[in-house]
């Protein structure tokens, strides 16, 4: 994740080229809502920070790989999508978003922020303390219109859930990135991301979780690089159009995703259902989670519901598949 210094610009027309994917798929049947699921990815990176493929290359690999939306989150730049984004967005063709990542730090511990759906370009805030930084830069984007995001907390071990539970206005964090350098799993001592989420959820903090590429690597493959792929959301909206999916992220109408497909996701009367999508000869597990991380209920159906019982607090559900893929609900509170 090596950083460049600040860009005061915008790339305005980088993104030019007649990038068209159908939002429905063959065979998907609209809704009796309207609404439909729009695959997108909320983080990643071109030549405009440390990227190694243009961002015409990069919005051409997710659509040619069956994603909706994309957002090009480059640290401390704002690519300027708007053109392409007006002559294609009425079609429900693929949609580019413009976001920045805000590249910042605290004594040597790194603090970046996503802004999606910038206005402009926001520069870091800098800080008296870890959590000033964090606030500061959740706070310059929500007031240049963007949706933040806290990003991949254990990069270098940066923070926890003890600094995120003072930060006031954001509501979405990642539960997942693709990149090998962020220790999603935490170890030694340090949560991991699911473990975040819990505590500010067990808190009261509606925050979100969202799954992510973080990708840079598209010329060089493996474990070791930051590849496309591995992480993305699956948002629920009416149409394919930056405010809409903005909205949806924003009440928690969407499912994270490694790799497990799901049909459906319901909040019902006292609880929530979901029901996944097969790939055999894949079999799964749906874990139902709550107050303190605690499991509530296990289910290896393809179909499962969890209505709430007394002290439950929330309730969220992490889908395991058998080849280690995951899907991360949005919580259910009671």
């Amino acid at each position: 994740m090596k950083i460049r210094a600040a860009a005061m610009r915008t790339a305005a027309g980088m993104v030019c080229v007649g990038l068209v994917w159908w939002a429905q798929l063959p065979g998907q049947a609209a809704p009796e809502d309207g609404k439909r699921w729009y695959k997108g990815n909320l983080h990643t990176h071109t030549t405009h920070s440390d990227g190694d493929s243009t961002a015409m290359e990069v919005a051409a690999w997710y659509k040619g790989n069956r994603y909706q939306f994309l957002v090009l989150t480059d640290h401390n730049y704002l690519t300027e999508v708007e053109g392409l984004n007006q002559a294609h967005a009425a079609q429900e063709r693929f949609l580019l978003i413009p976001g920045e990542e805000v590249t910042d730090s605290h004594k040597g511990k790194p603090v970046h922020v996503n802004g999606v759906a910038l206005s402009k370009l926001v520069m870091p805030a800098g800080g008296a303390t870890l959590e000033a930084t964090i606030q500061g830069n959740v706070s310059a984007i929500a007031a240049a219109g963007g949706l933040p995001s806290v990003n991949h907390p254990n990069f270098v071990w940066a923070f926890g859930s003890k600094e995120l539970l003072q930060i006031q206005g954001a509501s979405l964090f990642e539960v997942y990135n693709g990149h090998p350098g962020v220790n999603n799993e935490g170890g030694g001592g340090y949560e991991s991301l699911d473990e975040m989420w819990d505590a500010l959820l067990t808190a009261g903090k509606r925050w979100h979780g969202i799954a992510v590429d973080d990708a840079h690597h598209f010329k060089a493959l493996g474990k070791q690089y930051s590849n496309p792929g591995r992480g993305w959301v699956m948002v629920r909206a009416g149409r394919l159009e930056a405010g809409a999916i903005t909205a949806a992220i924003r009440t928690g109408d969407f499912y994270s995703s490694t790799g497990v497909e799901l049909v459906s996701v319901e909040t019902i009367a006292g609880g929530m259902r979901l029901e996944i999508k097969p790939a055999n000869p894949l079999k799964y597990r749906t874990h139902f989670i709550g107050k303190g991380g605690q499991v509530l209920k296990t289910v290896t159906d393809l179909k499962a519901e969890y209505a709430f019982t007394g002290g439950d607090g929330y309730v969220r559900a992490r889908v395991e598949a058998s080849n280690g893929d995951k899907a991360w609900t949005q919580p259910v509170w009671k």
